[in-house]
C-alpha cells in the first residue's frame, strides 16, 4: 500500500495520494460508517478515514472499528467546543502551546516544555492536549495532516516523570489522532531519561517509536534533523535556532483566544441563507448508536481511552455548533 507515498526517515515527512484500491478501501469504510451527518460527517473525510486505515495497516473491520470509537468519542468527550479559558490553567507555564512558526513544509510545530510541570492533573493535562491538538490541526494547510512536536528537556527531573501520564498521551494520539504526528523530536533529554524511555516504549506502536528522533546540542549528527526539517532563523533559541522571543503568555492566550473564534467558526449555525433541510435518514450525533455498531465490525480489541457515563444530549450543543457550508468545506481538509 506504499504507492504514491514519499517519506524521509528522518524528518517523518510524507505525502499520499490515495491509490484505486485504497480509494475503494475509504469508501468500503464510509459505507459500514452509515450515513452520518454535522460535525461527524465533516468530521469523516475521505483524508481522515484514509489516516484511520493507515494506521491500522489497511484493515477496513480495524480501521472501521477504530474510527467509530472515536466518534463517540467525540460524541461525548466534544474537543472541538474546548477553549482557552477553559484550560489555561494548564498552559502558563509554557509547557505546552503551539509555535507560530511552522517547519519547512508547512506543518504546525507544538512545543512541549515537561520540565515546565505545573500540575498532577492527568484528566486536566489531557484536555490540555487535546485542545492543542484541535487548534494544531486547524492550522495545516490543506496538503499538510501531520504536526511536528518539539519536546525542551530543559528544567526536566525525576519527580516530573509520570508513566500514567505518559500512557494516557499515548492512547489518546494514537486512538484519537492516528497518524498525525510527523516526527517528534526529543531535544537534550537527561541521561535518567534513557530507562523511563525503555518503560514508556511499549505504549506506542512501532510506527510511532519510529517517528521519535533524539537531537542532542553536542551532536552536529543529530542537529542536522532540526537543520533539514526547520529555517533556523524561526527555531528557538532552546533548540539550537535562533529566534529568542521565548514564551509569552498573555501574548500566547490573546492569540489562543483568536484562534478558537477560527475553529469555533468551522463548526457554527448553520448557514441562515440556506433552506436545504438534513437528509431523514442521516444519523446525528444525539442518535448514532455507536457501541451495538461496534460488535459488528469485528472482535479485534485494539486499545483505546474508556469512556464513563452514558452519551450525553447534544440538542443543544448542535443548535450553538452547527456547521457552515464554508465549515464544511475547511474541516473536510484540515480533518
Amino acid at each position: 500500500m506504499s504507492e504514491g507515498i514519499k517519506k524521509c526517515p528522518s524528518n517523518g515527512f510524507e505525502k499520499s495520494l490515495p491509490s484505486a484500491e485504497q480509494q475503494a478501501k475509504i469508501n468500503e469504510v464510509r459505507k459500514l460508517l452509515g450515513p452520518l451527518s454535522g460535525r461527524l460527517s465533516i468530521y469523516c473525510s475521505d483524508a481522515t478515514i484514509s489516516r484511520y486505515l493507515t494506521g491500522r495497516n489497511w484493515n477496513v473491520k480495524k480501521a472501521t472499528k477504530m474510527l467509530k470509537e472515536t466518534l463517540k468519542w467525540r460524541a461525548e468527550y466534544k474537543p472541538e467546543e474546548i477553549l482557552w479559558d477553559e484550560v489555561a490553567h494548564e498552559a502558563e507555564t509554557g509547557k505546552t502551546y503551539i509555535s507560530n512558526n511552522v517547519d519547512k513544509h508547512g506543518r504546525t510545530v507544538l512545543v512541549l516544555r515537561p520540565g515546565c510541570q505545573n500540575s498532577k492533573s492527568t484528566k486536566g493535562q489531557i484536555r490540555h492536549l487535546v485542545y492543542c491538538m484541535e487548534n494544531a490541526i486547524v492550522k495545516l494547510p490543506p496538503d499538510q495532516g501531520q504536526i511536528v512536536w518539539l519536546i525542551d528537556f530543559q528544567g526536566y527531573n525525576l519527580s516530573q516523570i509520570s508513566l500514567n501520564l505518559t500512557r494516557e498521551t499515548a492512547i489518546v494520539l494514537q486512538n484519537r489522532y492516528p497518524e498525525r504526528l510527523g516526527v517528534a523530536i526529543l531535544y537534550d533529554p537527561p541521561k535518567f531519561f534513557e530507562p523511563f524511555w525503555m518503560m514508556a516504549k511499549p505504549f506506542l506502536e512501532p510506527k510511532t517509536r519510529d517517528k521519535v528522533k533524539f537531537v542532542y546540542s553536542d551532536n552536529p549528527n543529530t542537529e542536522q534533523i532540526v537543520e533539514e526539517l526547520f529555517d533556523m532563523d524561526q527555531v528557538e533559541s532552546a533548540f539550537g535556532g535562533n529566534d529568542n522571543s521565548g514564551f509569552d503568555i498573555n501574548k500566547y492566550a490573546e492569540r489562543m483566544r483568536e484562534e478558537d473564534k477560527k475553529r469555533l467558526s468551522f463548526w457554527a449555525i448553520g448557514n441562515p441563507s440556506s433552506t436545504t433541510p438534513q437528509p431523514a435518514q442521516a444519523a446525528s450525533l444525539d442518535s448514532l448508536t455507536l457501541n451495538s455498531d461496534l460488535n459488528t465490525c469485528d472482535n479485534d480489541n485494539a486499545a483505546t481511552p474508556s469512556s464513563h457515563g452514558t452519551e450525553p444530549s447534544v440538542t443543544s450543543q448542535e443548535e450553538k455548533l452547527g456547521v457552515t457550508e464554508a465549515g464544511k468545506n475547511v474541516i473536510g481538509q484540515v480533518h
